[in-house]
């Protein structure tokens, strides 16, 4: 990789990380005066967690803002440094979701983020991760596990539709969304993860 690549590369992934980072979840709801979404349920800043104050109409706008920042990072790179940097764009805005450095890296679990990557990325496996993402919520009606298998499924996806270079930045995301979900995985085991709109 040349220092002209490697800049790109660079630039990329600073501006993943920009995108990513800005809290919607926080600020939607600091401005509705519903305080600090940190203080409640889960203590992330996303989607789930604002369904957790009662307000829908908050909850969604969150998720819909978390998506597409995930997507315009993307989108952005490729336009701005060239189509070789959007899988290090696209890792940056889920990181970015997940450690913003305004509020001292405690951030969401990125799955919203991810999926508006993965549309930005090859739309085929947004729309299987997020196909499957609605039939395990409606089937099971716990928002961890439809959204862990919705991401099982992007990676599988993006190794058929892609191969290895869009398989690596979905691989690496689930990777994390996975591991950013250890919590919540505990509970699924032992049968005690909460349903949709219900405690943590």
């Amino acid at each position: 990789m040349n220092a002209a690549m490697l800049l790109a590369h660079l630039w990329a992934a600073i501006l993943g990380l920009l995108l990513g980072s800005i809290p919607f979840g926080l600020l939607l709801t600091r401005a509705a005066g519903l305080g600090d979404i940190r203080s409640i349920g889960s203590g992330n800043i996303g989607a789930t967690n604002v369904l957790r104050t009662g307000n829908k109409k908050l909850a969604a706008a969150t998720l819909a803002l978390d998506f597409l920042k995930g997507a315009a990072a993307v989108w952005l790179a490729a336009s701005l440094f060239g189509p070789e940097t959007v899988g290090i764009a696209a890792v940056a805005a889920v990181l970015g979701h997940c450690h913003p450095p305004w509020l001292a890296f405690r951030g969401g679990k990125g799955v919203a983020t991810a999926l508006g990557v993965f549309l930005a990325l090859a739309w085929p496996v947004f729309v299987a991760a997020g196909l499957t993402w609605l039939a395990m919520a409606k089937i099971s009606r716990i928002s961890s596990a439809s959204a862990l298998t919705g991401m099982l499924v992007a990676a599988l996806v993006a190794w058929a539709w892609g191969g290895w270079p869009l398989f690596w930045p979905v691989a690496l995301i689930v990777a994390y969304v996975f591991l950013r979900h250890h919590e919540n995985i505990a509970r699924l085991l032992a049968g005690t993860e909460p349903r949709i709109g219900q405690g943590k």
